[in-house]
C-alpha cells in the first residue's frame, strides 16, 4: 500500500471513548425524505467538535445537501450510513429553509466552513489532524496551505488512497496507519457518497474521537477552487456561482437534481397526508 508520508509529532495517547446517543449530541432533528438532519447552529456545531476529544466522545459527522438526500433516496447503503451518523449537519440552505418550515432553527453547517473553524480553535488544545483523500499533490497543497494559515497546527498525517475500492488487507493497513498516527480528527475528502460509506465502515476501526466527511473542503482550503462570495452563500446561491463557473458540466446535473428533489418532497408530503387521520 502506497501513501504520502505520515508525520507523527506527539507521543501516542490512550483514550477512553464512549458512543454518544444522538439526543446527547445536538438535541432535536428534523426529518427530510426519511433522513434525520440535526437542527444545529454553526457555533454550537463547532463547539461540539472542539469539546469531543477532551470529553472522550466518539463522533461520526456527515454534511447533507440536496444532492445527499436525492442520492440517499435511491441508495440504501447511503441511507444506512446517514441513519447511523452521530451528526447529519444541514450543509445546504434548502435544508435550512425546510428545517425552519418544520419549526426548527437550524443554521447552515457546511464542511468548508466547519473545517477551518475547528482547525483554528484546535490549536489551543494541541489537537491533531489526519487528512484522508485527494491526490498526493492536493494533499501536499492542502497541508502547506493549512499550516501557513494556522501556525502551530498539528498535522498527524495525510493519505491519498487509490481511486478504487480498498482490498481487505488495505482496509486493515489504513486503519492501522491512522491509529498509529494518533489523530483527534480524521478529515475525509472523497466526495459523497463515497466518503459517507467510508466513515460508516471505518468508525469501528479507528480510535480518533471525530471522523468528518467534508467533501470539497480539501479543494477550497488548498486554494484550488474558489468559493462563492459570502452574500451568495447566505442567500443560498452558491450553486449559481458554481454553475456560472462550469455551465456545460453542471447545468444539466443541477436541473435534474432540483427537479428530482422537488418531486421527492411532493411525494413525501402526499404520503404524509394519506397517513394523517
Amino acid at each position: 500500500m502506497s501513501s504520502t508520508p505520515v508525520t507523527t509529532q506527539l507521543p501516542v495517547r490512550r483514550r477512553r471513548l464512549h458512543v454518544v446517543q444522538p439526543d446527547e449530541v445536538t438535541g432535536e432533528r428534523f426529518s427530510l425524505l426519511g433522513i434525520g438532519v440535526n437542527a444545529m447552529r454553526f457555533e454550537d456545531a463547532v463547539q461540539l467538535l472542539i469539546d469531543a476529544p477532551r470529553q472522550a466522545r466518539r463522533l461520526r459527522v456527515h454534511f447533507a445537501a440536496v444532492h445527499t438526500l436525492v442520492e440517499a433516496s435511491k441508495d440504501a447503503e447511503l441511507r444506512d450510513a446517514l441513519a447511523g451518523a452521530d451528526v447529519v449537519a444541514p450543509d445546504g440552505m434548502p435544508l435550512v429553509w425546510l428545517g425552519r418550515l418544520k419549526g426548527k432553527r437550524p443554521q447552515r453547517v457546511c464542511g468548508p466552513d466547519t473545517m477551518p473553524a475547528v482547525l483554528d480553535r484546535s490549536r489551543d488544545y494541541g489537537y491533531r489532524h489526519f487528512f484522508y483523500g485527494g491526490t498526493p499533490e492536493l494533499a501536499s497543497e492542502l497541508v502547506e496551505s493549512l499550516t501557513l494559515r494556522f501556525p502551530g497546527l498539528e498535522v498527524a498525517g495525510v493519505y491519498s488512497p487509490p481511486f478504487r475500492p480498498l482490498t481487505f488487507d488495505e482496509v486493515d493497513d489504513v486503519a492501522r496507519m491512522i491509529n498509529d498516527a494518533d489523530p483527534d480528527y480524521v478529515w475525509v475528502g472523497l466526495g459523497s457518497p463515497k466518503q459517507d460509506y467510508w466513515l460508516a465502515a471505518f468508525r469501528p476501526l479507528l480510535h480518533a474521537p471525530v471522523l468528518l466527511a467534508v467533501g470539497a473542503a480539501f479543494d477550497f482550503q488548498a486554494g484550488r477552487v474558489k468559493r462563492a462570495p459570502r452574500w451568495a452563500q447566505r442567500l443560498g446561491l452558491e450553486w449559481a456561482f458554481r454553475l456560472a463557473a462550469e455551465p456545460r458540466r453542471l447545468a444539466g446535473r443541477y436541473t435534474l437534481m432540483s427537479l428530482r428533489f422537488l418531486q421527492l418532497l411532493l411525494a413525501d408530503a402526499a404520503r404524509r397526508r394519506q397517513v394523517t387521520p
